[in-house]
């Protein structure tokens, strides 16, 4: 299993984030060498809802992005046996609009934030990214719900599941705590992001799962949706019933190849921001110019951006 403890290639800070009444511990954690506005990153921990810390991002996939790209903020979220749905989610939402008002002083870039986690830390990303698209108050511009818990429902694979770490009876006791007191059969998509029905507009997409885990279906399910409402998304699928394999096992050859693809993904997603933001640009130099044939060079960009 990866260990807790800090990198010493990274730096971290404690911070604490006000929302509202509250204030929500975090963590920041960024090179040693800062690059100048980089990718912002939300990095959420799993446990269920029922379990975890901040604390967790030190062994999970986001310390090689605070190596390579930039900072990484882990806010230390409320769990279900002491304040369920949607405290979680409403700490997550408070710490994605703080990176957005304080990223000048993370070293980030306000318009290229980008949110992930594990398991429940997954499904806590879905829903916040489904939340921010529909309060407009933060462009999400990637996510990354690594095998995420996203349906309260049970599917073909978390019905009867006896695999490790995760399972059946831990499932739907999770479910139970995260959702105290509301009523299942008008549940909304922030709670159970597999509820969602309207997936357009949400930010591209990567994840990866193992085939024989509880979350496989649902996250293919997720990927699909994601699919048919012309989002970009891809994932991987890995030969394990192990739930989390990556991090329980993060020396065997499957969890270095997840951990390999995941890097290269985020890597794309940068590019594909980049790839966006000038389509954009370019389409509205195009749109707006007076005099077309001045922009005929943009133009002709955009011919090359078009069959990208």
């Amino acid at each position: 299993m990866l260990s807790m403890r800090p990198d010493p290639e990274i730096r971290v800070q404690k911070v604490t984030i006000p929302a509202g009444r509250r204030r929500i511990p975090a963590l920041v954690l960024s090179p040693n060498e800062a690059p100048v506005l980089a990718t912002g990153v939300l990095w959420i921990h799993g446990g269920g809802y029922i379990l975890g810390m901040k604390e967790m991002v030190h062994m999970s996939r986001a310390v090689d992005l605070v190596k390579k790209f930039g900072a990484v903020v882990s806010p230390g979220y409320r769990l279900a046996f002491a304040a369920p749905y949607p405290a979680a989610l409403d700490d997550c939402y408070a710490a994605l609009v703080y990176m957005k008002s304080h990223a000048a002083e993370l070293g980030v870039r306000a318009d290229q934030l980008m949110v992930g986690g594990e398991s429940a830390g997954g499904g806590l990303c879905a829903a916040l990214c489904i939340k921010a698209r529909d309060t407009g108050a933060v462009n999400v511009a990637f996510q990354m719900p690594l095998y995420p818990m996203l349906d309260d429902r049970e599917t073909e694979t978390s019905r009867d599941n006896h695999g490790k770490v995760w399972n059946t009876r831990r499932n739907r006791f999770a479910w139970c705590c995260y959702l105290r007191g509301q009523k299942r059969g008008d549940l909304s998509p922030y709670a159970a992001p597999a509820r969602l029905t309207d997936f357009s507009d949400l930010p591209p997409a990567y994840t990866f799962v193992g085939n024989g885990e509880p979350f496989y279906a649902e996250t293919v399910q997720y990927v699909e949706n994601l699919k048919k409402s012309g989002i970009p998304a891809s994932m991987d699928v890995y030969c394990s019933d192990m739930h989390a394999f990556d991090m329980m096992q993060p020396d065997t050859p499957l969890s270095r190849e997840a951990d390999r693809r995941f890097n290269e993904q985020f890597a794309y997603g940068t590019t594909l921001i980049h790839l966006i933001e000038k389509r954009f640009l370019l389409n509205w130099i195009y749109t707006h110019s007076r005099q077309r044939e001045i922009f005929m060079p943009f133009h002709t960009l955009m011919k090359n951006f078009n069959g990208c």
